[in-house]
C-alpha cells in the first residue's frame, strides 16, 4: 500500500506529494480499490472520507486514467481484486459504456474512475472539499 497523506485542505496544482502516512487506517476495503487502481496505473488518486459531512457513503475513491481502455482497465482491476480478495461485489457499476466515467457502487464506499477532462468538469474534491482528504504517491 502507497504512503498517504491526510489533510481537509484542497489540492493545490504542482503540489509535491510526501511519503509519510498520517491520519487513520482506511478500511481493507477502500485501501483494496485504491490498490487495485494504482497496478493499473491510475493518477491523482484521492480518497475523501465522508463520514463526517453527512454524505450518502462513508468513502470516494477518486482516480483518473488517460484512455477509455486504461479506464476500464482500472474498474475491471477493482472489481476484480475486491471479489477475489474480500468477496466484494459492486451493488451498481455505471458509465462501463462510454469509459469516461465509471461508478462502482460497494455501499460504504464508492469508486469514481475518471478521464481527466471528465474529471475536471464534475469536480467532485470540490464539491465535498470539506471531507478529510487521504492523497497516494503514485507507484513507480
Amino acid at each position: 500500500m502507497a504512503a498517504t497523506r491526510t489533510s481537509t485542505a484542497r489540492k493545490t496544482v504542482g503540489a509535491k506529494k510526501r511519503s509519510v502516512r498520517k491520519g487513520a487506517r482506511l478500511p481493507k476495503s477502500v485501501e483494496g480499490a485504491v490498490r487495485a487502481a494504482q497496478s493499473k496505473k491510475a493518477f491523482d488518486v484521492v480518497v475523501l472520507d465522508l463520514r463526517k459531512t453527512g454524505g450518502f457513503t462513508d468513502y470516494f475513491v477518486i482516480c483518473s486514467g488517460n484512455r477509455g481502455r486504461q479506464i476500464q482497465a482500472i474498474a475491471d482491476a477493482v472489481k476484480e481484486t475486491l471479489k477475489t480478495e474480500l468477496g466484494e461485489r459492486p451493488l451498481l457499476a455505471e458509465g462501463i459504456d462510454k469509459s469516461e466515467w465509471i461508478l462502482l457502487d460497494y455501499f460504504d464506499f464508492i469508486v469514481h474512475v475518471f478521464s481527466v477532462e471528465c474529471r475536471a468538469f464534475y469536480g467532485l474534491e470540490r464539491l465535498w472539499g470539506n471531507a478529510e482528504r487521504h492523497e497516494f504517491v503514485e507507484q513507480v
